[in-house]
Order: C-alpha cells, then sequence, then structure tokens
C-alpha cells in the first residue's frame, strides 16, 4: 500500500475510532443512567474494590504484548503464534492466582462478599489474555471501522444484559455480567475476525526481544497504576463499599468531559505543534493558541458542571446519590488541573521530550499517593478528594517548569492564555451555583437549565473586552492552522514524531468494564526504553503511527 493511501486510510480511521468512542460515551451515558436507579452504591463499589486489585494481575499479564504486536515491523506468523500461547497461558496462571487471593482481596476490605466476588471475576484476567493480542493485532492491520463497530456493538450488548440482569434483581452480579458478556462476545468477533491458528504450544525464542518493551517500563507501570488506583482501595479500605460506589460513580461522570474533549484536541493539535518543533517564535504562539482552547472549552465546562451538581447528578444518576454530586463539585478542582495538564503532555510528545514526562512522574506520582492518605487522615472522603485536587493544581508549576526547561516555550506561554479563561470559569461557577440555589425548582431539568442560563449571562459581557476579544482571534487562527493542507514532507515528518513518542494502545480490561467507568483515549508520552526494531528511517508504517498509539490512558 502507497504512503498516500495508507495516510489516507490512517486519516479515515481517526474518524471512525472517534466516532466509536463517541457511541461508547453515549452508551457509558445510558448505562450510568440506568443502573443508577437499580444498583445501590455498595454493589458498584464492591466491584470496584475487586476491580483496583485486578488490575495489577492485567498489569502483568499484558508485560508489553499489546504494545510489542502493535509496533513490530515485520511479524510473522509463527512469532504471533507465540505471543497469543504466550498471553493465554500467562493469563491462565495468573486468573488461579487471583482466584488464590480471594480471602486476602476480603480480609484487605474486611468484606466477606468479596470472595465469590473475586472468583467469578478471576476469569476475565484470562478473557483478557485471548482478547487483547487478537485486538492489537487487528490494530495493527489497521481495521479501524471493525474495530469502532466493535467497541460500540460489544459495550451495547453488555449493556443491555446489566440493565437486564439488574432489573431482575442481580444485584452487584450484574455488572460482573456486562462485562462479562462485552468480553465473551468481543472474543467470539475477534476470534472470526483475526482468524488466528494455533498450532503446537512453542514459545519461539523470537518472542523474547519483543517482549522487552514492555519489561524494561514495567515499574514505572505499576507505580503509574498505584497513583490512579490506590484512591479506589483506600476509599473501599477504611470508608466502606458504599463511599467508594459513591466516589466511583463521582468520578466517572467526572471523566465524561475529559474524554470526550482531551481525545480529540489531541489529535488536531499534536500534528499542529509537531510541524513547527524547528520554529520557536510560531510554536510558541500555537502553544499560547492551544493554551487558550484548553482553556475555553474546560474550564468553563467544568465550573458549570460543578454549579449545578446537585441537580445534574440527581438527574442523571437519581435520589440516593447526593454524597456522589458533593464528590463531583470538588472534582472540579483536579479536572481544572487535569485539563491545564494535558498542554504538558503535548509540549514533552511534539518537542520529542516523553523521556522528561516519565522522570517527572516518577517523582509527581509518589505525591499523589501520599496525598492520598493524607487526605483520607485529615478529612475522610471529601477531604481525600480535596488533597488530590490541590494537590493536582500546586504539581503543575514544578510539572510545566521541567517541561520547558532548555526549550524556547517561557512560561508565559502557558500562564498568560490560562488566566482569562480561569476568570471566566470562576465567574460561571458563582453564577451557576448560587443562582442554582436561590431559584429552586422541584424539576432538576429546570434547575439546571436556571445555573446555566445565568452563568452564561455572566460571562457574555467579558467578550466586550479588547483581552477576550483578541482571545476569540487567536482560537480562530488556531483552527485555520489546523485546517490548512501540510507539505507530504511534513505529514512523513508528523508521523515519524508520533510514532516515537506516542504509548501503543491498549484496549480496556475486563476489570474496567466491570468497573463500568468510561475510557480516556487521548494522546499519552512514551517512556524511553529499547524498542524491538527501530526502522532506519520512517516508512510507510509510520503514517498511521498516531493511530497506532494509546488513546486510552485513564491518567488522573
Amino acid at each position: 500500500m502507497s504512503t498516500a493511501n495508507l495516510a489516507q486510510k490512517a486519516s479515515r480511521g481517526i474518524l471512525l475510532t472517534m466516532g466509536g468512542l463517541w457511541g461508547r460515551a453515549g452508551l457509558q451515558m445510558i448505562s450510568t443512567i440506568v443502573l443508577a436507579r437499580l444498583l445501590t452504591p455498595a454493589d458498584f463499589g464492591l466491584i470496584a474494590m475487586v476491580g483496583a486489585v485486578m488490575g495489577i494481575a492485567e498489569l502483568v499479564r499484558d508485560f508489553g504484548m499489546t504494545g510489542a504486536i502493535i509496533q513490530a515491523q515485520n511479524l510473522s506468523e509463527r512469532v504471533w503464534r507465540s505471543l497469543l500461547w504466550l498471553s493465554a497461558a500467562i493469563g491462565m496462571v495468573l486468573s488461579g492466582i487471583v482466584a488464590l487471593c480471594a480471602p486476602l482481596i476480603a480480609a484487605l476490605y474486611n468484606e466477606p462478599r468479596l470472595v465469590q466476588i473475586t472468583l467469578l471475576m478471576a476469569p476475565g484476567v484470562f478473557l483478557s489474555g485471548l482478547v487483547m493480542p487478537l485486538q492489537a493485532r487487528a490494530t495493527k492491520e489497521l481495521r479501524f471501522g471493525t474495530l469502532a463497530s466493535l467497541d460500540v456493538s460489544t459495550m451495547a450488548f453488555g449493556v443491555v444484559v446489566g440493565i437486564v440482569t439488574a432489573f431482575l434483581g442481580w444485584g452487584f452480579w450484574a455488572l460482573v455480567a456486562m462485562a462479562g458478556a462485552q468480553f465473551l462476545v468481543r472474543l467470539v468477533v475477534l476470534w472470526a475476525i483475526v482468524r488466528p491458528r494455533f498450532g503446537p504450544p512453542r514459545i519461539v525464542k523470537e518472542t523474547w526481544p519483543l517482549l522487552g518493551t514492555g519489561g524494561s517500563i514495567f515499574g514505572a507501570e505499576l507505580l503509574g497504576y498505584a497513583e490512579k488506583n490506590l484512591d479506589n482501595v483506600i476509599i473501599g479500605a477504611t470508608l466502606g463499599p458504599t463511599a467508594l460506589g459513591q466516589y466511583s460513580r463521582a468520578y466517572a461522570l467526572f471523566l465524561l468531559p475529559l474524554q470526550q474533549m482531551n481525545g480529540p484536541l489531541g489529535r488536531v493539535a499534536l500534528p499542529v505543534l509537531s510541524t513547527l518543533r524547528e520554529e520557536g517564535e510560531r510554536y510558541r504562539r500555537y502553544i499560547r493558541s492551544a493554551a487558550l482552547v484548553i482553556g475555553y472549552l474546560t474550564l468553563p465546562t467544568y465550573a458549570i458542571a460543578a454549579g449545578v451538581a446537585q441537580p445534574l447528578v440527581l438527574l442523571l444518576l437519581g435520589p440516593g446519590w447526593s454524597t456522589a454530586a458533593t464528590i463531583f463539585t470538588l472534582l472540579a478542582i483536579a479536572g481544572f488541573a487535569q485539563a491545564i495538564g494535558r498542554l504538558r503532555t503535548w509540549i514533552y510528545i511534539s518537542l520529542g521530550h516523553s523521556h522528561r514526562q516519565f522522570v517527572y512522574d516518577l517523582v509527581a506520582r509518589p505525591l499523589i499517593i501520599a496525598g492520598y492518605v493524607f487526605g483520607i487522615w485529615w478529612g475522610g472522603l471529601n477531604g481525600l478528594v480535596i488533597t488530590y485536587g490541590v494537590m493536582s493544581l500546586l504539581l503543575l508549576v514544578p510539572g510545566f517548569a521541567f517541561a520547558i526547561r532548555g526549550t524556547f516555550v517561557r512560561g508565559s506561554d502557558i500562564v498568560l492564555p490560562i488566566l482569562r479563561p480561569a476568570v471566566m470559569a470562576m465567574v460561571a461557577f458563582v453564577a451557576s451555583y448560587f443562582v442554582s440555589r436561590l431559584v429552586p425548582s422541584p424539576v432538576a431539568i429546570l434547575e439546571i437549565l436556571v445555573g446555566c442560563g445565568a452563568a452564561l449571562v455572566c460571562v457574555a459581557p467579558l467578550f466586550l473586552l479588547p483581552g477576550y476579544r483578541r482571545d476569540v482571534a487567536r482560537i480562530l487562527e488556531f483552527v485555520k492552522r489546523v485546517r490548512a493542507p501540510k507539505t507530504p514532507k511534513q505529514e512523513q515528518d508528523v508521523e515519524a514524531i508520533l510514532e516515537e513518542e506516542l504509548e501503543p494502545m491498549e484496549p480496556e480490561t475486563f476489570a474496567e468494564a466491570a468497573e463500568s467507568e468510561p475510557l480516556r483515549r487521548e494522546p499519552e508520552a512514551r517512556a524511553h526504553h529499547s524498542r524491538p526494531a527501530e526502522p532506519s528511517a520512517p516508512t510507510a508504517s509510520s503514517t498511521a503511527g498516531l493511530l497506532r498509539r494509546d488513546l486510552r490512558s485513564r491518567d488522573r
């Protein structure tokens, strides 16, 4: 296939992939709304308890095989069969280990019901061991339309199973049934698509260099997993399943705006910034524009959502979730930090400095984990959420300082564009929060509309000020740059950068499906490590590199 045809297929794949993600987001919202009315917070909390621990087994099971399959320039059928056998074998062994650890997991949380839940969820690690290599192979073959359709259809089937079983009174078992249905259907369909030929069980020697890709950064991945999941473990162990269920549903709602905005923004911004990495002033100008786009899209969104959190959560989850509404409001602090922090990742990737993020995360993630422990001790559930948000905000300063050190980017390029959107967000929050409470309504949707309307009325006059009008002009200039055609050399250079600097894609695990949290597929910087094969120059296969990278990180 020629480079032009491959690039065209890659561009089409972007649209198909994003369509699949939006379809999944819609199904996620439907399942959240319905299941929250059929199940209790404790039901969600029990599954989240097991899911947080099972994720470690999933991390060990993958050990870089998903990325190795996608990255390999020439993957022979013999090596492919070897990887499939190895993944299945590791998954089976780890399923047994998880099952044996069921009493320990129950003791950790002091919750006897977790023994049965763990025993029933343990085979999910084995199912993941079969599904992940098959999906990675389909991704490598650029079957984006098929995978997007599969994502939506399997999730739809799982949601139907989950809702029906919850309606029949299965309780938390409905969430396990939902995940099991998704993975079984996905396994059958992927098997029919890829048509693997197992052959005799044998691990060939060419397999081991591929695994070095994941093994060399396993410690960093484990630390990252701890940072992203220890909050669930701490809440479950200290406050019980009900508190964890309230937290997990609030966090699921919190992720949705990031999921829908960061992924598309990253796909748009990274190619633009990557083409300008050798042009200092122009790069700085578009970094400022990218910061404006992030600021105006995400900060007011989170501010208004936090302001009307009580009626919003009542509308989406129903009665009995008032604690989740409070948590959702407090999570807006972390939402601001995460939205702005994505710009740091774009700088790392577009300038080819992803190793810096790897080093920075080794320092920042333990601080976040320490914040979890301090927060739960200081103020319980709300204390943990507040501490998490404050730590995320405080770490923005050293994070950006480290990212731009020695580059032509200045701190003012980040700070100044964010100031006006931040002021707008504060005005929007105050207006929506107080007006929605001054004009209470028996219908939640009316209270939400009143709060949103008040926010819009209060922020509209800001655009009469010269600074806000200049911001609009810069955003339009950025959009024009994004839509401008690129030369073949620019396309090749961009894809080479993205191929080198972005993490390989990792599909959803069984534990994540059971926890029913939305996926966030967005660009994530690669930690530098040894690669199984280095092409001497950018090839046609790198043209579709962006589509074969990690767009799912659950980065907090």
